[in-house]
């Protein structure tokens, strides 16, 4: 069975996109640390991050990295965490995340509750 992320790369489940290309995917988290908080996904689907072959790795970390100048541009925060973690989605994935201080990337914390309207608006001031 596919990923909740392959679903919603192939359309079969809604998210608020950010950016796309052949290769890569990146929609918001919808249960965000902060305000721009985006997932980086490739379209293939491996299960763990390393199992990535070198030239995809290489593919997504350029990829987030276009994303991850936008976020900050865009939420004029100090820099942008990119965080490899989560066993819960069997499907490698990145965290973006606009911060100010470390602790703005405590998973353990509560996550921001944001209408629709937010997160189209975020989504629509991300995309590249």
């Amino acid at each position: 069975m596919a990923s909740i992320f392959s679903r919603i790369i192939a359309g079969e489940i809604p998210c608020y996109k950010v950016a796309e290309n052949e290769d890569y995917f990146a929609f918001l988290d919808i249960a965000p640390l902060a305000k721009g908080h985006t997932l980086v996904v490739p379209k293939r689907e491996v299960d763990y991050f390393y199992d990535l072959e070198d030239d995809e790795l290489e593919g997504m970390i350029v990829f987030a990295k276009q994303i991850a100048k936008k976020i900050k541009e865009t939420t004029q925060c100090k820099k942008v965490a990119t965080v490899v973690l989560g066993l819960e989605v069997a499907h490698a994935h990145i965290h973006l995340i606009p911060m100010n201080s470390e602790k703005d990337v405590d998973f353990s914390r509560e996550k921001l509750q944001l209408s629709t309207e937010e997160f189209n608006e975020i989504a629509r001031s991300l995309q590249l």
